[in-house]
């Protein structure tokens, strides 16, 4: 499916999703936190600290912060790959996929209201 959008209906598209975000009592992710969710629940497992860190370009300790913080929301879980020890896998949860399907929906129902 091809949708094109000038940039300002995208701009606009992405405000109306933000406001929409930070009105709900959803988790307030920021923009790593969010793209590290996405990249667990777009592409195949397994998926690990390092890398993570590799994909998105940044050090582990910034995905190891983040992930901190979505395990605290339930967004998330890691554990230590029993093969090696020295890798930490993060796995998936109920309540993370059902916020994205939320904010999917969000998504769909905000690019519904775009002029065209």
């Amino acid at each position: 499916m091809t949708v094109n959008l000038r940039p300002s209906q995208a701009l606009s598209l992405w405000h109306k999703v933000s406001l929409s975000e930070v009105r709900d009592s959803a988790p307030d992710l920021t923009m790593r936190q969010a793209a590290i969710l996405l990249t667990i629940y777009l592409d195949p497992p397994p998926h690990t600290v390092r890398g993570l860190a590799a994909h998105l370009g940044v050090t582990k300790p910034v995905i190891t912060r983040a992930l901190d913080t979505m395990g605290t929301m339930k967004l998330v879980t890691r554990h230590r790959d029993p093969r090696d020890r020295r890798n930490v896998v993060i796995a998936r949860t109920v309540e993370g996929a059902l916020y994205l399907e939320r904010l999917a929906d969000v998504i769909i129902a905000r690019a519904r209201e775009l002029p065209s």
